[in-house]
């Protein structure tokens, strides 16, 4: 019989990836939108939209009411501005739905976090037994350690049925936000490698992350555990500049930096523009550095084993994907 799923974030990125799948097996999709936004694809799947946002308790409690699966892409992203800022929706926001649901029959309670709560350092093959730390270097990774903290917390005293996912970088159709900025980047030959671009990226195919949302619901064993999400491959950053530099027709990178000479620029810039309390962030930000500096090497072993997680689209095809529809959007 289908169940009813509560998808937030249905309008982004992730999250209508996500709620085009649940629509396809046949399951009914509920989602809390804001006003404005775009929903169209939502309505041609069939979805329930509800009007408001994550602040607004009583919007996320109207949208909460009867859903049997909660999937919970919705968040505040960036790397530049108060904390909190990104606190209001990220912990705030989620404290809304997770109160929304007490006592109230749910099957699963899915928090799709980010493989960024990890210290900002070279990763080889980190698993989930990883401490966080306990301040980051943003306001959206410190508010995503905060969230996830929150919701095992509701776990553990009040037995809501939670279950977290890590994904790396997010990639793939609809990609609205970074792929385009990295195009501009390369196109007006801003990007320069560092360390050459020779260590790992953390690729996460957005069809993979669905396939691995969708285990966590229907698996028993996923209940009040985390879990990394990535493609399991290894890929460079040369590899992933140099495949949207061809993909877009742009040149591709030259030039490389240490990582130290790129962290003490990033520190610099980070600290001139806080200064001066600029609105919009630096060229060069820890964020970026974290992205394409350092090695971000995650373990799927837990996945692949409690899950049965295995990626079905691999970089080569995951990118090409990408790189189509962006270039469709282009062109029309």
């Amino acid at each position: 019989m289908p169940r009813i799923y509560l998808v937030t974030g249905a309008t982004g990125f992730v999250g209508s990836h996500v709620a085009e799948a649940l629509a396809a097996r046949g399951d009914r999709v509920r989602t809390l939108a804001r006003e404005g936004s775009d929903t169209g694809l939502l309505g041609r799947l069939g979805a329930a939209v509800v009007r408001g946002d994550l602040t607004d308790a009583d919007a996320v409690k109207r949208a909460a009411d009867g859903a049997e699966v909660v999937i919970h892409c919705g968040a505040k992203v960036g790397d530049w501005g108060p904390v909190d800022d990104y606190r209001k929706v990220n912990v705030e926001g989620l404290r809304h739905l997770l109160d929304a649901v007490l006592d109230k029959p749910l099957d699963r309670f899915v928090l799709v976090s980010t493989l960024g709560v990890y210290e900002a350092r070279h990763h080889s093959g980190t698993d989930e037994t990883e401490p966080l730390p306990a301040s980051h270097i943003d306001g959206y990774t410190q508010s995503k350690v905060e969230a996830e903290r929150l919701a095992l917390q509701y776990h553990r005293k009040q037995r809501v049925p939670v279950t977290i996912l890590r994904p790396g970088f997010v990639y793939g159709p609809r990609d609205r936000s970074v792929l385009p900025r990295i195009a501009a980047r390369l196109r007006e030959r801003s990007v320069i490698y560092i360390a050459r671009g020779r260590y790992a990226l953390n690729t996460t195919y957005v069809g993979n992350l669905v396939d691995a949302i969708l285990l966590a619901v229907d698996s028993p064993a996923a209940v009040g555990e985390v879990f990394n999400v990535t493609d399991g491959e290894f890929v460079t950053k040369r590899m992933f500049f140099e495949a949207v530099a061809a993909g877009i027709g742009a040149p591709r990178p030259k030039g490389s930096v240490p990582v130290w000479l790129a962290r003490f620029i990033a520190n610099w810039r980070e600290s001139v523009f806080r200064k001066k309390s600029k609105p919009h962030p630096p060229r060069a930000t820890q964020a970026q550095l974290k992205f394409a500096g350092l090695n971000l090497d995650f373990s799927i072993a837990k996945a692949r084993t409690r899950l049965g997680y295995a990626p079905r689209v691999g970089f080569g095809d995951g990118m090409k994907a990408a790189l189509d529809w962006y270039n469709g959007q282009e062109q029309s």
